[in-house]
């Protein structure tokens, strides 16, 4: 078997690679992408098992397909973990190449989950209705903007019967086309937006773990398929916590002795999800008594934003555990143990209290 370190770039790839069974060892410098696919592809002629190692990064997708079509094995690594794990204070494209082989060969890579490309690709779906909404959204405040220098405040009311009274405003030459402009490219997102929202809900009918996730209050076919997606496995996890964490919504800790320091939210992970989950979370507050109980409460002891993601979190968990127990969420409600029903049992010590 050829074991190959790689220290990927955008433009190169610095390499060190090691044959097994003859010992040999070589580095190279391969530039993106006609070196590189020259030399991977000699080097699946040769017959010979492959496996490479590289830190998560961007801009690299070209390359795992490329790998992928040969039948190469490619193993990706957490960045952070490769180089806590890294003694030598000095840092090259060649030194890096070579810790990764050496990571490698000792069978200690921190080797991460990698989604399929289905998965990429659905991914893909989501994030672009998300930008198109972001952009919808900035359009749509710019013509607030103007009906509030010309008189008309209505806020939300402008877009429910009173954009005649909008177009009907009479504005210089200049601020004339930047309406009429800014109309425009709200009447192309507006199609665009629903023809994408349409395709999320096909997609969600025929995954079994987002039809499932939709029968919490609050969650719909977007947040369901962008929960099922980025987690990918629930096994992944051994617990709730886990959950928040991976997702950003747990605090920073800088604690020390007997002081104990907690920060903002780490915001790690996906920014999207984290959106979608605090959206969902605010109207399972306003249909579900208990969650708005406990909103009300975090609200007055904490403010309002700090309420908005601990309901956030609350939901993100509660969704694991109905995805990982196969329940819905009349069976999950019913299935939750207290001091009432201690006959239930749990799924770990670690189990959530909802």
């Amino acid at each position: 078997m050829i074991i190959i370190g790689v220290d990927f770039h955008p433009e190169f790839q610095q390499i060190a690679f090691l044959d097994s069974d003859t010992g040999e060892f070589q580095e190279k410098r391969l530039t993106h992408p006609a070196e590189a696919e020259e030399f991977y592809r000699a080097l699946a002629a040769t017959g010979q098992k492959v496996r490479a190692g590289m830190e998560a990064s961007g801009h690299a997708r070209w390359f795992e397909r490329l790998l992928g079509e040969l039948q190469f094995e490619l193993w990706i690594g957490d960045a952070a973990e490769i180089q806590s794990k890294r003694a030598r204070k000095q840092k090259t494209d060649r030194q890096d190449a070579q810790h990764i082989l050496k990571l490698l060969l000792k069978d200690d890579f921190p080797k991460i989950w990698v989604p399929s490309w289905e998965n990429r690709d659905l991914r893909q779906l989501l994030w672009h209705r998300h930008r198109m909404v972001q952009a919808r959204t900035r359009i749509m405040n710019q013509l607030q903007a103007v009906a509030l220098n010309e008189g008309l405040r209505c806020k939300k009311r402008l877009w429910r019967g009173r954009r005649q009274q909008l177009e009907s405003f009479r504005l210089a030459p200049w601020a004339s086309r930047r309406r009429h402009d800014l109309l425009e490219l709200l009447d192309r997102l507006n199609p665009t937006i629903a023809g994408l929202s349409q395709a999320i809900e096909e997609e969600a009918e025929i995954c079994p773990e987002a039809r499932r996730l939709m029968t919490h209050p609050g969650v719909g076919a977007l947040t369901a398929l962008a929960f099922v997606l980025i987690i990918g496995n629930t096994e992944r996890f051994q617990c709730g916590k886990q959950i928040a964490s991976y997702l950003g919504l747990v605090p920073l800790e800088k604690s020390s002795g007997n002081r104990r320091r907690l920060g903002h939210i780490t915001k790690q992970g996906s920014s999207m999800l984290r959106f979608l989950l605090v959206e969902a979370a605010q109207v399972a507050v306003r249909s579900l008594p208990e969650w708005r109980s406990h909103y009300f409460r975090l609200l007055m002891r904490r403010g309002r934003k700090t309420a908005k993601v601990a309901m956030a979190r609350r939901l993100a968990i509660r969704l694991y555990w109905m995805w990982r127990q196969g329940c819905d969420y009349q069976q999950c409600t019913s299935s939750v143990r207290t001091q009432d029903r201690p006959e239930i049992s749990m799924v770990c010590s670690r189990t959530p209290s909802y």
